[in-house]
C-alpha cells in the first residue's frame, strides 16, 4: 500500500534535443564528465564515427552502431555497457532507432507490407512492443543515460539588431516517437546561435 515518500539516489535520464550543429554530442560528453568526474563513460555512436571527433574533450569508450538501427541492437549495447560497469552511457543518437534503416518506422513499413490487409494501423501492434522494450531498457539501466535526439529543422527570421532580418536555424520536435521526451528525467533543447 502507501508509504512515506523518501528521496532516493537515482540514475539520470537526460535527453539533449537539437538541430545539426547545436552541440548535442559535445554537451553530452561535458555533462557525462560532470556527473562522474572520475567515472567511466561509454558512447553508442550512430553518427558514422563523428562521436570520436571529441576524443580530446574527455576520455571515453565508443561503440559504433551502423545500420540496421534495430531496437534490439541498441538494447544489446545498453546492456553491454551496464555489464561492463560504465557509469554513464551516451546514446548518440536515439533518433536512428526511430527513423533510421531498421528503426521503428522502417520495421512498421515492412510489417505493413507483409500483412495481408496492408493495414498500417495493425502493424503498430507488431512494432510498438519493440520500441517499448528499448525505452524500458534505457529507463531500467543501472547507469546514467544521456541520449541525443535530432530535431526537425526549420528556419525563422529574427532581427539582427541593425534593423535587418537574418535567418536562424531552430529545432522543432525531436525525431522520435511523439511523447518520448516524457520518459526522461530532464530534457534540454539546444539551439544554434550564430
Amino acid at each position: 500500500m502507501f508509504r512515506k515518500a523518501e528521496r532516493r539516489q537515482a540514475k539520470l535520464r537526460l535527453a539533449l534535443c537539437g538541430p545539426s550543429g547545436s552541440g548535442k554530442t559535445y554537451s553530452a560528453l561535458l555533462m557525462a564528465r560532470g556527473l562522474v568526474p572520475d567515472g567511466q563513460i561509454a558512447m553508442i555512436d550512430t553518427e558514422r564515427g563523428s562521436g570520436e571527433l571529441y576524443a580530446d574533450v574527455t576520455p571515453y569508450d565508443a561503440a559504433s552502431l551502423a545500420p540496421p538501427f534495430t531496437p534490439t541492437r541498441y538494447i544489446e549495447l545498453i546492456q553491454q555497457a551496464e555489464q561492463d560497469g560504465y557509469d554513464v552511457l551516451i546514446i548518440d543518437s536515439l533518433s536512428h532507432a526511430w527513423t533510421g534503416e531498421g528503426g521503428i518506422l522502417d520495421l512498421h513499413d515492412k510489417a505493413t507490407a507483409a500483412s495481408r490487409s496492408g493495414n498500417s494501423f495493425m502493424a503498430w501492434r507488431e512494432v510498438t512492443p519493440k520500441h517499448n522494450q528499448l525505452v524500458d531498457t534505457i529507463l531500467g539501466a543501472n547507469l546514467h543515460v544521456i541520449v541525443t535526439m535530432r530535431t526537425k529543422t526549420a528556419y525563422d527570421l529574427v532581427d539582427d539588431g541593425n534593423g535587418k532580418k537574418k535567418p536562424i536555424k531552430i529545432g522543432l520536435a525531436p525525431v522520435q516517437r511523439e511523447g518520448m521526451e516524457y520518459e526522461f528525467t530532464t530534457v534540454m533543447d539546444l539551439a544554434v546561435d550564430s
